[in-house]
This record gives structure tokens, C-alpha cells and sequence, in this order.
């Protein structure tokens, strides 16, 4: 989970990419990542709920 100061809680292809190499990492080593929340001024976005991991 992290915030976007901008307010925006559109996850970036940055967040995408670093996400994609955490779940990557995390597998091998037994380590299930759920889900990874981005949290904006108005809201939040769930790249699970979102299909994108």
C-alpha cells in the first residue's frame, strides 16, 4: 500500500512494473502478495480489484 500525493489514485506503469517484480520475488520464497492499494485524496485503487495483477 502507498499514497499518490497528487491525489490521484490511478496506479502508474511504474506501480504496475514494481508490483509485477514484488509478486516476481515474493513466490519463490513462499510469500503470497494479495493485493498492493494505492490510496489518492478521494479514494483508493486495488490493482487486484483492478485485474491488473
Amino acid at each position: 500500500m502507498h499514497n499518490h500525493p497528487s491525489g490521484d489514485p490511478t496506479p502508474s506503469q511504474a506501480d504496475i512494473r514494481m508490483t509485477k517484480t514484488i509478486v516476481d520475488i515474493a513466490k519463490p520464497l513462499g510469500i503470497t502478495v494479495h493485493d498492493h492499494i494505492i490510496v489518492g485524496k478521494n479514494g483508493h485503487t486495488s490493482l487486484k480489484g483492478s485485474g491488473l495483477m
